[in-house]
This record gives structure tokens, C-alpha cells and sequence, in this order.
């Protein structure tokens, strides 16, 4: 047990730059907070990093929402069709099916991947009996970066995650969905409200927590959205008689102009060197599953070449690029005692037999870089509850890496509270798809004082 705390001594020296100070988080705060009032502002909002994107949802769930409506996810290789049934009491039903975007279609005309999204969703209709006498209300969860310009206005700013249909970017995705239901003639479709994956997860914790103002995805990707006053939002193009609208802060971009550079170490420059977007989204590039597991790597392989790991010897596994997944990160963290499945971890990554002083220092690297992934989204969290100044709010939250990290819900409640004014109090709300319940919740908001849709 010397041998092991000496050499963790050793190991933290070395894994110093991924912890972060209180007091450097509170100057990355400032920072952040001058961007979003940056992408609040119409003068400033071009050159801003952080855009606050407008997303025209006004209305929040207030429990009286009655009836079916249906709901259209679409985020990746899969795509979602849901059809959600709320009721007395809270009562909520959902059906969904999951449909694949075959690969021809990701990268071919952008007609084909509406017309196959029409066909998909006539489809769910049938197999639903649904009345289709009357338009079906549907919300759109498109999680692709999108600028909106109206509840059901939204433009293709640029695909990514594999797709490159052609004739999308620029392009409203609401009117490209409308014409290709309309070319079918089979199936009558309202959407009511395009959406990203924050403002559903926002939504879908407002339904059974009314002050729930903050939505926050920490997945593959990190973003956050949150209620704003609209006389905040020099960009809203909408009626203004309403008090209040969600932002969608896109935040993953902070530090794209340099805000983050004192902070970003040799493994965050090398991750951003090598992906596919270098210069982008550094903030999210610091937190989310797609590169957590990779910081990992680089650290483990970076003393390992320092003869400070595994007596120098690393496996042609270990030293593959995204051969260590975010999910490892998690399994390592959960040992406690034994390194059961440290062991198991690395025997996978071709590292047999560790030592238990490597074991514990690659759970430690592990912890270092998790604790900073959520510290970030702490100190993103203090800035927009500082901002809003309400004493108490509801943060809904979402995602792989908050579901299934063992100890990041805690790390982000702990240091929140550290960095928050003292008399706002929040709790942390763990959201129920919120993409697909929350695109259906924006439609039940939108049709609320309407006779809803019933089956026939």
C-alpha cells in the first residue's frame, strides 16, 4: 500500500493540468457568461462563439396537456417515430418504433431521406390505427445544428454524425419534412415545433416538475438550453407578449475563440488536432462521452511512454486512437476495492496483468478526467443559474455519460453548489426521453386549448 500511495504521488503530479481550481473555473464563468450575452445580442451574436440559438418554445407543460400526439426523433443512424398519450393524473402512455436511415440515404439526396421518413411515419400511422381524418400533431426532435427562426422554422446550419445529404444545409427542415408527407397523399401530419435534444429533455422534465427552467444533455455531445426573458433576446423575431422563450446555447463552441486555452492540455489539443471538426466545439471536446474515453488513452499512453505505467509496455491496442471508450472510463471508476474490472479493462485493451500500482493509477487518470468533464459543466451550469437569478430551479438532464458514469450526477451537484450564488437552490432531474417525449410535449403545448387527436 506505500508502494501505491508513493507512486499515486507521482501520478498525480503528472495528471495536475486536468484538475481544475476553483478559482479557474470561476474565471472560465466569467468568460462564458460575456458569450452568451454575446449570442444574446444582435450586434455581438455573429462574432460570438456561444450563439443562443432561439428556439421559439414559449410555453412550458403545465399538467393539463389531454390526448395523442406524435413525436419524430431523428439524431442519427436510427430514427424514432413515438406516439404519446397523455392523460388524468399524470397518466402517460408511449409506443414508438425505431427505424434505420440506410447508409446510401445518409449521404444521398436530400429528398430520399424525407420521402423515407414520410414512408416511415405513414407506416406507424397504420400500424397504430390512428384517426387520420384531422392533421396528427407531431413534434420534430432534429438534433443536428440547427438555426430557428419560428416554433416551426428551422435551417440546416451543417450536417454531421456521418450524414451529408445534399440539398438540406440552408435549407428549412420543417418545409422539407412537410412536402414529402404532402408527395405521399396518405397520411396528414401538423408538426407543431422542431426542437433539439436539450429543449426535449427541458420539456419532459417540465411535465412532472413545473420549475424545471434548464435542460442538459451530457451524452456523446454536451449542450444545454434554458428559460430566458425574452426582453434578454435581442434575436427574437417572435410575439413578444409572452415573457419568456428557451435559449438553446449551443455551448459546446465556448472556448473556440481561445477563452479556453489556459486551461486545455496537450491531450485536448491532440484530440482537437485529430477530429473532424479541429477548432470546434472545444468545450464540448473537454466533457462528453465521444472524447472522454480518448483523453483517457492519451493520458495512460503518454506515462507509459514515461516508463511511469506498466513498465513502459503498451499494446498496439492501446496505442489505436478511439480504442478506449467512454464506457471504460465508467467501469474503472465503479471498482472499489479489488480492480476487478480495471483488470478486465485492460486485459480488453491487451494490457495483461497489471500491476495493482498501474490499477490504481489508471482509476485515478480516469477519475481526473471525469471530475473535470463534469466540473466544466458545473461551472456552464452556475453561469446560467446566476444569470437567471431564480432561487429555485429544476435542471433536467440527459445523456450516457450523466445515466451511466458512477459518480458524475454527485461531482456536478457538489461543485454546482460551490460555484452558485448561495441562496439559489436547484436539483438535478434525471429526464425520461427527453428527445422523443419532449418533441411530442412541444406539440401537446402547441395544440393545449385544442380538442386533441383520438384514435378512430
Amino acid at each position: 500500500m506505500k508502494l501505491e500511495s508513493y507512486f499515486k504521488v507521482k501520478i498525480k503530479v503528472d495528471c495536475k493540468s486536468l484538475i481544475l481550481s476553483n478559482e479557474q473555473l470561476f474565471t472560465l464563468m466569467k468568460d462564458m457568461d460575456i458569450s452568451i450575452r454575446n449570442g444574446l445580442s444582435k450586434e455581438t451574436n455573429p462574432s460570438s462563439v456561444v450563439k443562443c440559438y432561439v428556439t421559439y418554445v414559449q410555453d412550458l407543460p403545465n399538467g393539463t396537456e389531454r390526448g395523442k400526439f406524435l413525436a419524430l426523433d431523428l439524431g442519427g443512424t436510427n430514427f424514432r417515430v413515438l406516439l404519446i398519450e397523455l392523460g388524468e393524473e399524470n397518466h402517460f402512455h408511449m409506443d414508438f418504433e425505431t427505424f434505420k436511415v440506410p447508409s446510401q440515404i445518409q449521404t444521398g439526396k436530400g429528398t430520399e431521406l424525407f420521402d423515407h421518413i414520410a414512408k416511415c411515419l405513414a407506416e406507424f400511422v397504420n400500424k397504430y390505427n390512428l384517426d387520420n381524418k384531422k392533421a396528427l400533431p407531431l413534434g420534430f426532435t432534429f438534433s443536428f445544428p440547427l438555426r430557428q427562426v419560428g416554433l416551426t422554422r428551422g435551417f440546416l446550419n451543417s450536417w454531421t454524425k456521418g450524414f451529408n445529404c445534399s440539398g438540406v444545409v440552408g435549407e428549412d427542415v420543417v418545409s422539407l419534412l412537410k412536402d414529402a408527407i404532402k408527395r405521399r397523399e396518405d397520411v396528414k401530419i401538423d408538426v407543431c415545433g422542431i426542437l433539439n435534444d436539450t429543449t426535449g429533455t427541458l420539456m419532459s422534465c417540465a411535465w412532472k416538475t413545473p420549475n424545471t427552467k434548464i435542460g442538459l444533455i451530457v451524452g456523446t455531445g454536451c449542450n444545454a438550453c434554458y428559460v430566458e426573458k425574452v426582453e434578454n433576446v435581442e434575436l427574437f423575431d417572435g410575439e413578444k407578449i409572452k415573457p419568456h422563450v428557451i435559449v438553446n446555447t449551443e455551448w459546446g463552441a465556448f472556448g473556440d475563440d481561445g477563452k479556453l486555452d489556459a486551461v486545455r492540455t496537450k491531450y485536448d489539443r491532440e484530440i482537437d488536432e485529430y477530429s473532424l471538426n479541429p477548432g470546434q466545439q472545444r468545450f464540448e471536446k473537454m466533457i462528453s462521452g465521444m472524447y472522454m474515453g480518448e483523453i483517457v488513452r492519451l493520458t495512460i499512453v503518454d506515462l507509459a511512454n514515461q516508463n511511469k505505467l506498466f513498465e513502459g509496455r503498451l499494446s498496439e491496442q492501446m496505442k489505436t486512437r478511439g480504442a478506449f471508450g467512454t464506457s471504460f472510463v465508467s467501469d474503472i471508476e465503479s471498482d472499489i476495492i479489488n480492480y476487478k474490472n480495471t483488470c478486465r479493462v485492460l486485459s480488453e485493451m491487451g494490457i495483461n496483468d497489471p500491476s495493482l500500482v498501474d490499477c490504481a493509477n489508471v482509476r485515478y487518470i480516469c477519475k481526473c478526467v471525469s471530475s473535470r468533464s463534469a466540473h466544466l459543466v458545473s461551472a456552464g451550469l452556475a453561469v446560467i443559474l446566476n444569470k437567471m437569478d431564480e432561487k429555485s430551479v429544476t435542471i433536467g438532464v440527459d445523456g450516457s455519460v450523466y445515466r451511466f458514469h458512477p459518480y458524475f450526477q454527485k461531482l456536478i451537484l457538489e461543485k454546482t453548489r460551490q460555484l452558485t450564488k448561495t441562496d439559489i437552490n436547484f436539483e438535478l432531474m434525471l429526464s425520461e426521453d427527453g428527445s422523443g417525449r419532449g418533441a411530442a410535449l412541444v406539440a401537446a403545448v402547441a395544440v393545449r386549448d385544442t380538442i386533441p387527436v383520438s384514435e378512430s
